[in-house]
């Protein structure tokens, strides 16, 4: 297993991590991801390990706790082997200081995190959303004195702007508090926006980034294909299925992701995962399965390196417009560069 550097921090991450969101399925929404218990979790736990795969991301939110409750036990007894990130900010319940970014609330979030992991440090915390009724030194200096503390390792953000971002990463060094290392974020062939601020913003600052839904919510798994994709409800999208993506647009994306499967011998699925291993600032990404079949095909990801034509070929096929500035910037390209070609050809 490969291992990068998590952004500007000395900790270093597997470029694979398990992602628990699959673990419970409390209720409807959840029961769509997986509904993994003690037994199958400690079954995938043991897949992870074997193949390197020492990072396990999971929230306080998935599964109103239960993923935290499932994973603590899935790693007892091999602690020390393991790597834990966890996430706070969402609705724990139904009273005003139940969600958001406070100090109320994040330490008493990282408290019953702690306590559902059964274990006394969360290696890596990230808040989940940007709360902007919270001051942005509050949420930090509450989790500077977690670190302090030693109940946290590093800090992380997932789903901010970029000016949150930024405007956190310059609090941080104002105040001289611990700072975010690592950005999670939803990337993947069919949702490139990232690339857009984020990259960017994450070379210049030193924020690694985690991603997310690697599949694009299930439409590269190589199940969907030009002609079937009907009513399908994930690859459609929407509420249940993520980011609306056009059809035409995904049947092209497909169609050059199984061209270049054919011609390294890998699956559909594998080819995404690997692309994105090759993207400016990504240290890790989050995988899911619900079966030990799916996991493996998973693994297969690593190990090898598509080459530099194939990486070419499959942005040209994933290519959109970028919105406004972006679109505008390309044509200043020598003064301000970008990491990666936003011009298909």
């Amino acid at each position: 297993m490969e291992y990068r550097q998590l952004g500007r921090s000395g900790m270093k991450v597997p470029v694979l991590s398990f992602g628990t969101g699959t673990f419970g399925g409390s209720n409807e929404f959840f029961k769509r991801w997986g509904t993994s218990d003690v037994a199958e979790a400690m079954r995938l736990v043991d897949i992870c390990l074997d193949a390197g795969v020492t990072l396990f991301d999971t929230a306080d939110v998935y599964s109103q706790g239960m993923a935290e409750e499932i994973l603590g036990q899935a790693i007892k007894g091999r602690r020390q082997q393991v790597l834990i990130s966890s996430k706070a900010t969402f609705p724990t319940g139904d009273g005003p200081n139940n969600k958001g970014s406070s100090r109320f609330h994040l330490i008493r979030a990282c408290e019953a995190s702690l306590k559902r992991l059964e274990t006394d440090h969360i290696d890596l915390y990230f808040m989940h959303g940007f709360d902007a009724l919270t001051p942005v030194d509050e949420t930090l200096r509450a989790l500077d004195d977690l670190v302090t503390s030693g109940k946290i390792g590093y800090i992380g953000a997932s789903n901010f702007s970029g000016w949150h971002l930024m405007k956190s990463l310059a609090t941080s060094e104002k105040y001289g508090l611990a700072r975010y290392v690592v950005y999670q974020g939803y990337y993947s062939l069919v949702g490139r926006d990232y690339e857009w601020e984020l990259m960017p913003l994450g070379l210049d600052q030193g924020v690694g980034l985690m991603v997310w839904s690697p599949l694009g919510w299930g439409r590269l798994t190589g199940k969907i294909r030009r002609g079937e994709l009907g009513g399908n409800r994930i690859a459609a999208g929407g509420s249940e299925g993520g980011p609306q993506v056009d059809d035409e647009y995904l049947y092209s994306v497909v169609d050059a992701l199984d061209v270049v499967a054919k011609e390294t011998e890998k699956t559909v699925s594998q080819v995404a995962l690997n692309w994105l291993l090759q993207r400016p600032t990504v240290c890790n990404i989050v995988v899911g399965a619900r079966t030990e079949e799916q996991l493996k095909q998973n693994l297969g990801a690593v190990g090898w390196t598509l080459s530099a034509e194939h990486v070419a070929y499959l942005e040209k096929a994933s290519f959109k417009q970028p919105v406004y500035p972006y679109w505008h910037q390309i044509g200043f390209d020598e003064r301000n560069p970008k990491p990666t070609s936003w011009i298909a050809g």
